[in-house]
């Protein structure tokens, strides 16, 4: 089957960043790419939705080249906008669909997700609320996109309401996330300059058990 990373980065400068938060060194590299690194490896391609050229200019420095980035082209860009973005540029397949400021987003997560994704419209974890993580899933592009388009339409605008909506959803239990994710990191999103400095907090911590397990 063929699959794809979509990464979602189509926001504008979230209140208390003065710079895009992606290009952000989270200790030795941009934010950004800490995702990049995890999934690029899984998938057959990785496309970033994003909501200028400058911004393509921009990570183009520091990824690589394959890297595909396309213009969510909505005047008010938001997230089921950039799913529909992502899903029309990749129609026939399953794709992951990822947040650009989640850097640990666990490889094993997303590995099991696209296996139980065959024959599904939809695969969603549950997180430690029990809620769902539409923006942490896979989604089989072709059977899903034009209800995106539909509810787009009628003026949602957040994945929830988009998932509520389709046929043929898996849904992961907190209890099998956590087997592979203990502690749920896979749902942390940098969101505001207190979780970057958590997140630098939590990347050297996870190097300094690395670095003792050596």
């Amino acid at each position: 089957m063929s699959t794809a990373a979509i990464i979602l980065a189509n926001e504008s400068t979230p209140k208390g960043f003065s710079e895009d938060k992606g290009a952000m060194f989270l200790c030795n590299k941009p934010l950004i790419k800490h995702l990049f690194g995890t999934v690029s490896n899984i998938v057959d391609e990785v496309i970033i939705v994003v909501n200028t050229q400058e911004r393509i200019d921009k990570y183009a420095e520091f990824l690589p080249k394959t890297t595909r980035f396309i213009i969510d082209k909505q005047q008010t860009q938001n997230p089921l906008s950039g799913a529909i973005a992502g899903f029309e540029t990749f129609q026939d397949g399953y794709a992951l669909l990822l947040p650009y400021d989640s850097p640990f987003v666990n490889k094993e997560l997303v590995m099991l997700l696209l296996d139980l994704a065959v024959g599904k419209a939809a695969v969603v974890p549950r997180n430690a609320d029990n809620e769902i993580e539409p923006l942490c899933a896979v989604y089989q592009t072709s059977l899903v996109l034009e209800t995106a388009k539909q509810v787009a339409a009628e003026g949602v605008t957040d994945l929830q309401t988009f998932v509520e909506k389709l046929r043929g959803v898996r849904y992961v239990s907190k209890m099998l996330v956590e087997q592979l994710d203990p502690e749920l990191c896979s749902f942390f999103s940098v969101s505001t300059p207190l979780d970057f400095k958590r997140a630098t907090v939590m990347l050297e911590g996870k190097n300094k058990v690395q670095k003792s397990k050596r």
